[in-house]
């Protein structure tokens, strides 16, 4: 089987590749049944499972996770002999948060000005496009695969419940693999291909704050009566200094990437920074990125604009995300951050801080086999070398992964990159970055079984 062929037969796949991107897309599968109904997240799983059934899996089914959400899992063997891979992705979703801000429908996947929008477009939905491109095409050159193969397709990711992690540690034996296929980052810019070597972890905390019996008029009692929001407001502030890096006593916030650097000016563009405002913290933005720890402030609750009224707030709660650089201990920075929110809440107020999730960082060991196949790969799709950087995300799974396949590498890859506006407004996906990437891994799995058989 020759490149060109490979590359033909992804490139013939791309409009399929287009349609069930756009069933799947149609699924608002977020994982959270206080915003949208399980059964959509149910309908995700099923398609999935008929997908990867289609192109010969076995042993396809539903796990039921102790999150109470389903993971798809399917398996093939491979030819007497070869290693297994193991392929991942995940079908859960973000909320589509203002959905009048998307310019079209957040479930409806858009063709617009080359790229494809929806949510989940990106993340992850398009990965397992890219998985099932790479399956399609060695079936259509070659007839079958030259691995074996294990996929699994999880359904709560985003909601951080680590659901797939505990049902893997109690069947340690459903995941295990030579090689493990992480489709769930990116690349650094569109057309760079890039292996992610390190993630930070992540927890999540819910801080809440009450000082009344309930809420008062403010002209009548405002100027004495202790206001919750804010006492949170000023919590909340004393989380950053006045450079913006993180100010929690125990976390420390100096360290340094000695990585492939971020430009500045690259970052401004990807992140859309408005003319004239300063970025947060200090350091490289790599050392921002993916050697400090970050804290970000998801959700308060508190009277919208539009309709509030003329009250002293009794009670107010916050959201509050801490992402954990490698070298950070999970548990240790947690209590760091519980421990200050507990001591800057003001005047006696009434707190409570619960720690909701977490994930410890990953840092992937680039020097075996499997790495080198996947450069000889992204050498062949792409025209130019691999490029190994950090992400300043987090994937919990990789470490459980890890911890329970010691010997198995563990590859970040996808079909993300800095302008896909995941968990934002507008998500969208590339699909010229879809191709190569189906492409990319259909290259893999045939090189790393040659050089295995070698």
């Amino acid at each position: 089987m020759t490149h060109q062929q490979l590359a033909a037969a992804v490139r013939s796949l791309m409009p399929r590749a287009h349609s069930d991107l756009a069933e799947l897309v149609a699924f608002p599968s977020v994982a959270d049944p206080r915003q949208f109904p399980v059964e959509e997240c149910r309908k995700a799983a099923r398609w999935v499972a008929d997908a990867f059934a289609a192109e010969g899996m076995t042993g396809v089914r539903l796990l039921d996770t102790p999150d109470g959400t389903q993971s798809v899992y399917a398996e093939l063997p491979g030819p007497a002999g070869a290693p297994t891979v193991l392929l991942y992705s995940h079908y859960d979703v973000q909320p589509p948060l203002d959905e009048e801000a998307w310019l079209s429908p957040a479930f409806e996947l858009t063709e617009r000005e080359g790229r494809w929008y929806g949510r989940g477009a990106a993340d992850c939905k398009g990965n397992i496009l890219m998985h099932l491109t790479a399956l399609r095409a060695l079936r259509q050159v070659d007839g079958g695969f030259p691995v074996g193969l294990k996929v699994i397709v999880e359904g709560s990711e985003e909601q951080g419940t680590g659901g797939l992690e505990r049902y893997a540690e109690a069947h340690p034996e459903l995941l295990a693999a030579d090689v493990i296929v992480i489709g769930d980052t990116g690349n650094t810019a569109p057309g760079v291909p890039t292996v992610t070597a390190t993630l930070r972890g992540m927890t999540v905390v819910e801080v809440s704050i009450t000082t009344l019996a309930g809420n008062l008029h403010s002209g009548a009692f405002g100027g004495a009566a202790p206001d919750a929001l804010q006492a949170m407001i000023r919590v909340l502030g004393t989380l950053h200094d006045e450079r913006g890096d993180v100010a929690v006593p125990g976390l420390v916030s100096d360290r340094t990437w000695a990585g492939a650097p971020y430009e500045e000016e690259r970052f401004r563009a990807d992140a859309r920074v408005l003319d004239g405002v300063a970025l947060t913290g200090t350091g490289t933005v790599a050392d921002r990125l993916f050697a400090r720890p970050s804290i970000t402030v998801l959700g308060i609750d508190a009277p919208p604009v539009i309709g509030a009224t003329s009250s002293v707030q009794a009670s107010a709660r916050a959201l509050v995300s801490l992402r954990v650089p490698p070298g950070m201990e999970l548990k240790a920075a947690q209590q760091a951050l519980a421990a200050h929110l507990e001591a800057a809440v003001p005047g006696g107020a009434r707190a409570r801080v619960q720690v909701l999730s977490g994930g410890e960082s990953f840092e992937a060991d680039l020097s075996g086999p499997a790495y080198e196949a996947m450069g000889a790969a992204m050498r062949q799709a792409f025209g130019r070398e691999m490029v190994a950087a950090g992400e300043g995300g987090s994937i919990p799974l990789c470490n459980t992964l890890r911890t329970l396949y010691p010997q198995a590498e563990i590859i970040l890859i996808g079909v993300e990159d800095p302008t896909t506006q995941i968990h934002a407004v507008n998500e969208s996906v590339d699909p010229a970055e879809l191709e190569l990437m189906a492409l990319t891994e259909a290259l893999f799995l045939q090189e790393y079984a040659s050089r295995r058989s070698a």
